[in-house]
Parts: C-alpha cells; structure tokens; sequence
C-alpha cells in the first residue's frame, strides 16, 4: 500500500496550519459585544422539532430550524427583541431556561463577515443582447477564429462575452499575457462540462431568473438564510450591492451556446444559492446551518467573504460553524466528504490571510488570485494556507480587465474583480474534476489542487514572496500557493485517481512551561516525533500540521509566529 501509494501521489506536500487560539479570542473580544435577536437552544433529550416547535410558543419565540440536522439543537429567534443591541436580553433567555424542556439557551452575538473584492459601481453593468453594439463592442466569436490553447474554431461558444473571458482563454486581450489562464477548454475538450455536480454559492443571495443561470439553478438545495425562506433572491439596493452572489454564480454555470452574456467554468453544472450574507450581522448558527445545508446534495461549497479584510482582525469560525465544516468533510457527499472553497481575502499586503480562520482551515481549500499578465493584484493577502490561485483581474487602465459574468436582473458585467472572482472560478475546476471522478474525497481534491497547480508566469512584482520547493519536490508561493489551477490536467488526473489511504490523527508532542522572549532574542521550540510509529494511527504521510499555541503579548502585532517544517 505504501509503495503504491507513493508511486500514485510522491511524496505528500505538508500544508501548515497555525491555530492561535489565545490570539482568536483576543481579537473577538476586543471589539464592542453586539447581541442579536438569534437563540441556541439546547433541549435535554433528543425530542425532535415538534418539542422544539412547542417550547418556542409556549416562549414566545419563533422556531427558525434545528442545527445540523439535530434532534435537540435548535436556532429560535425573537420577533420583539431588536436585530443588534449592545445589551444582552437576560429576561428573554431566562425565560427559556426556566422551561421543563431546555438544557441550554444562549443568546447569539452578532459579527461582521465582509464580502470579498466588492466594490460600489458607479453605473449599471452591461446590458445582456445578442449583437456586437449590445456589449460594448465584445464580439461574437466567429468561425476561423482560432483561440491559444488548442481549441478549435467550431467548438468554441457563441456567448457574445466569451472573447472577453480571459481567465478561461488567455489570448493577450487586456493586456494579458496569452495561454496563461485556467486551460478550461483542454478539459472541456475532455468532454467534462461539471455535469451532475451542485456548487452553493453562500453569498448574498443569486438572481435565479438570469436567463444565463435560470436552467442551471437547483431550487431543491437552495435555501434563504437571511430571511428563512427557499428563495435566495437578492435584495434591491440602488447601489446593487447585492450584486455579488449573481456574479460569483455565473463564473461557474452561464449557459452555453445561448448567446447572453459568457459562459460558467463548469457551465452543465448547477448552482445552489444559500443566501446568508444580507442581515445586519452574521451569527454563529446562519454560518453553521449555510455549511451544512443539504450536505448530501451539494458537493462544492463557495465563499467569497469572511472577516474584516483591515489588517488588524483575527476572527474565524465559531463553536456551530467549527462543527458544521468537520461534519461536511467527514460525512458530506455520503461520507467522501464536502469541499469547502475559501476567497483568501483582499486586505492587501499590510494584512495576512493566517489570521482568516476560515482560509487558513485545513478543511478548506483557499485560493488567491493573480492578474491576466501573472502579478499578483494589489489587494492580495499572502499566507501559508493558501493552496492554489486563479484569477480576479486584469491590468489596470485596460477596458474590460476585470471577470466578465453575470449580473442582476439578466444583466452582465466586465467588472468582477478580487479574491470574490476567484473562489468561484476553482470552484468551476473543481466540479469538472468530480464530474471526471465522482469518487474524488475532500482530501484527493486537496492532492489534485497540489499536483496540478502551475507556476506558469506568476510573480510577485513587490519581490516579498518568492518560489520556493519544498521537501516534496513541488513550488510554492506564499501569495499563490502552489500555482494557478489547471483545469486540463486536473480532470486528466482525476479521471485514473485512486483515493488516498485512510488518514490517521497523529499528537506529535507538546513543549509545556514558561518561556519569556525578547524583540532580539527569538524563541525556538523543536518537537521531535516518530510519528506514532508501530501505533494504529502511525502517520506515514504528511497532509497538514496544526499547532495549538497559547501565548500572553502587551500589545498584538509584536509578536510574528513561523511554524516551519524540517523539510
């Protein structure tokens, strides 16, 4: 098995992961305590929604939904108590204590999740047509019209935004740099278009009735968090703010061939909309219930957002939301596990997407962006969590740089940009390579990612992250992890992989005591380990390191931790 397993994969890439619990708590705690109108309510035996439903109205409450799926875990909420106060409402959870049926109530704080790369338009987004004139000037492709990476003339979509797809098809439009793109079209070529696979945009909602997403839209998994309700529809704003689901959505499955706006990544695929985003603050059971809503029908689940992207903000999943991602990857997808795709964040070189708990998981596959000539863009957050990166935009100062995709009310746009842009278009690769081999676990999908990923021409023109190989032979890039996806290679891997062993959990050691450190005197702690060898759980291949760390600082930002392998 070892010998057979090495052959398959080399020599397994270790992904590191810092925990700092001491450092989540302290930044959580540091802003002003914001108190919803949200509950968790625990009964004391498993007795199910009906005795739930009749605990909220003998309480005065509303029943929202049990969490996770539970027999005694649910989320109440309270009509007459304000959506965010600075006080806790002591009356109304003593009220639900006091009732024979409750073990537990707490009420919900609130706290801001911020979507990725959104920013406000100063004009509505193009108008969706048929005709050269209707968009700007983008051309229908015509026959004859051979694109870079090997497609040819017949076979290429007659989307009047396709042209202008270059994270798809890199031709030098926008300045780019050609063929560097997600090579999409090698996979398409495959015969691989995300056929019976679902992606949940959890975001602020999708424009289901776009004529370029209505055929592809799973209404069956879709759910609306924010107003409990199965329609995940945006909210009107003057501003389109609520833009951001639609567009995300539209990088994945537009429709093909049907000459409105361009076409998805995966454009036979169907999108969930979870909408969760849109109410004035975020709790810890809208996020649990958003990850794992109907987890054996949704297979990929993309997020755009995530904390304050303001350089100082150390936040990430709390107790529910903690427990619905482990739930996802050890029982989604009938036990291969939910693939959770993560935006690294957009708070530019000043912040560190280490301190994003949600891209830093090792549950989640986080992914960055580079431009269309291979920069990395100025809103990029590097780290060691992330794994792979696609793209967000192009060159400044040229016309139509940004991600052409949809947009409300059966519109389109040139203008997606940031990290937001990028998550969906990995997710889009990532349901070519299940549609290629429906077996694929959350972990494989972690090892393609590494395997497949390109260099190509990324670089980062700062000259602050450089290329690096590490112990298993592979680059990687703390801006752009292990390269840029390639959708070609992929599902070409995909199509022969056989699944990764069983993993075992493996407790290297612990340094325990006192130690004091200095601003020029730093402190080294080594574990040393044998792996659990001749144990049940003896690790023989590395996949991630978590390291728990408690340490006390005088001020936060003074202290900069490297958790670094032998390798």
């Amino acid at each position: 098995m070892k010998e057979e397993w090495r052959r398959q994969a080399g020599q397994m890439c270790i992904r590191l992961s810092a925990v700092l619990l001491a450092l989540m708590a302290t930044a959580i705690s540091a802003s002003p305590e914001v108190m919803t109108n949200h509950w968790f309510v625990q009964l004391k035996e498993d007795l199910g929604p009906e005795a739930a439903i009749t605990v909220a109205k003998r309480t005065g409450f509303s029943y929202i939904a049990p969490v996770l799926g539970s027999k005694n875990e649910f989320h109440f909420a309270h009509k007459f108590v304000a959506p965010s106060r600075n006080r806790r409402s002591i009356l109304h959870t003593r009220k639900l204590k006091t009732d024979p049926l409750v073990h537990t109530a707490v009420q919900q704080a609130g706290f801001v999740r911020s979507k990725r790369g959104y920013t406000p338009m100063k004009q509505v987004s193009l108008t969706r047509g048929t005709s050269d004139k209707q968009i700007r000037g983008a051309p229908i492709i015509k026959p004859g019209k051979e694109h870079l990476n090997d497609a040819k003339s017949h076979d290429l979509p007659n989307d009047p935004l396709y042209a202008k797809e270059w994270y798809i098809n890199n031709t030098g439009q926008a300045g780019g740099i050609a063929k560097l793109d997600l090579h999409v079209e090698a996979a398409w070529a495959l015969g691989f278009t995300g056929k019976n696979v679902t992606t949940a945009i959890m975001d602020d909602g999708v424009d289901y009735m776009h004529p370029d997403i209505y055929d592809n839209f799973n209404a069956g998994a879709s759910y609306d968090f924010s107003s409990n309700d199965p329609f995940p529809y945006p909210r009107y704003t003057d501003d389109w703010f609520n833009s951001h689901g639609t567009r995300c959505a539209g990088e994945i499955v537009a429709k093909r061939d049907n000459k409105i706006c361009g076409v998805g990544v995966a454009y036979d695929s169907k999108i969930a909309g979870l909408r969760m985003l849109d109410q004035p603050y975020m709790t810890d059971l809208i996020e649990a219930n958003s990850m794992g809503h109907k987890p054996d029908e949704i297979h990929i689940y993309s997020a755009s957002w995530g904390p304050t992207d303001d350089g100082k903000t150390v936040d990430g999943p709390r107790g529910a939301t903690m427990r619905s991602i482990v739930k996802g990857v050890n029982e989604g997808r009938h036990g291969k596990g939910s693939i959770y795709v993560w935006a690294s964040g957009d708070g530019g070189p000043d912040d560190d997407c280490n301190c994003d708990g949600y891209a830093a998981s090792m549950w989640t596959i986080s992914i960055n962006s580079a431009t269309n000539d291979g920069q990395t863009a100025g809103y990029d957050e590097s780290c060691s969590s992330t794994l792979a990166s696609t793209f967000s935009n192009g060159k400044s100062g040229y016309q139509d740089a940004g991600v052409a995709t949809t947009d409300l009310y059966g519109q389109c746009t040139t203008r997606h940009s940031g990290t937001s842009a990028a998550a969906p278009e990995a997710a889009g690769v990532f349901a070519l390579a299940l549609e290629a081999n429906p077996e694929l676990s959350w972990r494989d999908m972690q090892h393609l990612t590494v395997l497949t990923s390109k260099r190509n021409h990324l670089y980062d023109p700062r000259g602050e992250h450089n290329w690096t190989i590490n112990g298993a032979g592979l680059e990687f890039n703390h801006l752009f992890g292990y390269g840029v996806l390639d959708a070609g290679d992929i599902v070409d891997l995909a199509r022969g992989w056989k699944t990764v062993p069983d993993r075992y959990h493996c407790t290297a050691g612990t340094v325990e005591g006192k130690y004091e450190f200095s601003t020029d005197k730093p402190v080294i702690l080594k574990i040393d380990t044998d792996a659990c060898e001749g144990q049940d759980n003896q690790v023989n291949f590395m996949e991630h390191v978590q390291s728990f760390i408690s340490l006390k600082a005088t001020r936060r930002g003074d202290v900069t931790i490297y958790l670094t392998s032998p390798m």
